[in-house]
């Protein structure tokens, strides 16, 4: 199985599209730190958009998307000399799916964010910049367009099922970002992500995605990948942060916690599902990697953390419902 989509699935990644902004002359729009993945993309005209801590502003055109991927405010605005106003009142006098601020109707924003389930910074968010902007005018960038034009026209047209079909269509552009992420971004930060951008050890971390509960060598591993024993636990260590078995245990640990979350499986069909030849087995590599034993995991209740154990950004919440959500999210 594709390693992307096997995590994005297990994450349960979901699109909740937002209140639109429309705006005119000069203007400063400041948004409090987004929940999850926040992504926008500019319908009409052109604006700037500053993310705190990340240096210079980034100039938006016509056609531009960009994700905001950590819990950090942003401004969006025209002139630089522009006074920012707080979003929050502005999104709660949006009429139609539309918030307005300035004069005129220069500028039109469609957006949203992303959502994931407990694991989403380690096993996705952490291996991402801040900021990843798609310009329009990357040849690349095709598919992403298309999503965004198709997005377009069902939240102004509303036929029946247009929030679902946005929302879908939301998930396929954000897979395509990260491709074209990781296709511009030769040497992303180590991690499973990065090791995407890199042929063998991509042919590797496939080859434990399709069967995880294999018993694999790193032997086996490196002839999927062409290359000798030595070489692909070089590599992997190298591009991952991990070694490939080392890698495979924690991957049989995810598939295996979500399991035990969702599902009432006992504990030795989920160790054998994942490649433990007993349950013993399995609640040992369970515990040494999370520090909590899998009957303690699965009465635990789920925390924005997610495995106990394990290193984790804390989990901030900001005011991106300021309007009316045209699914659950809210502004721009």
């Amino acid at each position: 199985m594709d390693p992307l989509e096997d995590v994005l699935a297990l994450l349960g990644t979901k699109a909740h599209l937002s209140t639109g902004l429309l705006a005119g002359g000069r203007w400063a729009v400041r948004f409090r730190p987004p929940e999850g993945v926040k992504f926008n993309t500019v319908r009409r005209g052109r604006c700037f958009l500053r993310v705190e801590g990340s240096g210079e502003p980034i100039a938006l055109a016509e056609g531009d998307c960009y994700l905001l991927t950590k819990p950090v405010a942003f401004t969006l605005f025209s002139d630089p000399d522009a006074v920012p106003l707080e979003a929050g009142p502005i999104f709660a006098r949006a009429e139609d799916g539309l918030a307005r601020t300035g004069e005129g109707e220069d500028v039109l924003l469609i957006g949203g964010r992303f959502s994931f389930g407990e694991r989403a910074n380690t096993l996705l968010l952490d291996g991402l910049p801040a900021v990843i902007h798609v310009p329009s005018g990357t040849a690349e960038a095709d598919t992403v367009r298309w999503a965004l034009g198709q997005i377009g026209m069902e939240l102004l047209h509303r036929p029946l099922g247009a929030t679902l079909v946005a929302e879908h269509l939301a998930v396929v552009m954000f897979v395509h970002i990260l491709r074209l992420h990781l296709a511009r971004e030769p040497k992303p930060a180590s991690g499973w992500l990065a090791g995407l951008a890199d042929p063998v050890v991509a042919a590797a971390l496939t080859a434990m995605h399709t069967s995880p509960a294999r018993p694999w060598t790193v032997a086996e591993l490196a002839r999927a990948g062409a290359v000798s024993r030595s070489a692909l636990a070089a590599r992997f260590k190298d591009v991952v942060g991990a070694g490939p078995l080392d890698y495979l245990t924690g991957w049989r640990i995810e598939l295996a916690s979500h399991r035990l979350r969702k599902g009432t499986d006992t504990l030795a069909v989920i160790a054998r599902d994942v490649g433990y030849s007993s349950e013993s087995a399995f609640s040992t590599a369970f515990k040494r990697i999370t520090g909590i034993s899998p009957r303690d995991y699965r009465k635990a209740p789920p925390t924005a953390g997610g495995l106990p154990g394990v290193r984790r950004r804390p989990s901030r919440r900001g005011d991106d419902a300021e309007g009316p959500d045209l699914a659950v999210d809210g502004g721009a």
